[in-house]
């Protein structure tokens, strides 16, 4: 399906007329928050939740949000001229608007964008690459969805480079965090763990979802600190975005800083992802706005 529109500022346009100032402050200096929400047959999945983060994540940096009203009406417009998408991402971003080519803030009206695009399927499996580099969890953008991503588009790009289709990082005290855009889990012995907020990760719809079911389901997930090292060691291991749903990883490795790739193991998709996909997958389907 093609996309032919978006929303900008207060109107739906084509792409090709969808612009904002080159003074915008998320142009200039990333200074934006954004959501980015599962679309299934022209319907997106979890809103009031993405909704929520996205205020948060406003309140966080200091940018007004726009009210709930102007954003459910961007969103349906953008949906309703792109109703024949199948699986693809809306995403809402929110910059503080117009402002000097440094840091300072003028005050401006916030910008809002709503972009809709494609999303290939993902592979049944899937591959990760530990980077050297590390999540700042004293930052006070820690647990914040911003535009902000150059790290993350850095060592995407070094995951790709190597093989792998996600990087994962650590925190600065060495526990294990996040991915660049995906929440971790580990299995060891039957038991589930997840890393806990504590290390500055972003917490997913999806990985707060998955806990929540899987309690509902006899299933308990641990979020604490998890050592880097456990993956090495952990029966399964499995990530979570609001696109790959609970997605088992079957490769695994090692960046150092020298840019060498070592400690490569092979790991199955054990019977415990497996049930806990299924469990989301039901429980997802049941209800769109959980």
């Amino acid at each position: 399906m093609q996309v032919t529109h978006f929303w900008v500022n207060g109107e739906l346009v084509p792409t090709a007329q969808a612009t904002i100032s080159v003074l915008d402050h998320g142009f200039t200096v990333a200074d934006g928050v954004f959501e980015t929400l599962l679309v299934e047959n022209g319907q997106v999945f979890a809103i009031d939740r993405h909704l929520a983060r996205l205020n948060r994540s406003a309140a966080g940096l200091g940018i007004t949000p726009p009210d709930r009203n102007t954003l459910e009406t961007a969103i349906t417009k953008v949906l309703e001229v792109h109703s024949e998408l199948e699986f693809g991402r809306l995403r809402i971003t929110v910059t503080s608007g117009a402002g000097p080519l440094g840091s300072d803030r003028t005050g401006a009206t916030p910008t809002l964008v709503v972009s809709v695009a494609n999303q290939s399927a993902w592979p049944a499996s899937t591959s990760l690459l530990l980077v050297p580099w590390t999540r700042n969890e004293n930052s006070p953008l820690a647990g914040l969805k911003t535009t902000s991503y150059a790290e993350n588009v850095f060592a995407l790009a070094a995951a790709k480079q190597h093989g792998f289709s996600e990087a994962l990082f650590c925190d600065t005290s060495g526990r294990l965090c996040e991915g660049t855009g995906t929440n971790i889990f580990v299995v060891s012995n039957g038991r589930v763990s997840t890393p806990s907020d504590t290390c500055g990760l972003l917490r997913g719809i999806t990985r707060d979802l998955l806990i929540e079911w899987a309690s509902d389901a006899g299933v308990s997930i641990i979020e604490r600190d998890v050592n880097p090292k456990e993956l090495w060691d952990a029966d399964e291991v499995f990530i979570t975005s609001s696109t790959r749903n609970v997605h088992p990883v079957t490769e695994l490795a090692e960046l150092d800083i020298a840019g060498r790739v070592f400690k490569q193991r092979s790991i199955d998709s054990g019977l415990m992802t497996q049930n806990l996909g299924k469990i989301f997958l039901a429980r997802k389907t049941e209800d769109r706005n959980p």
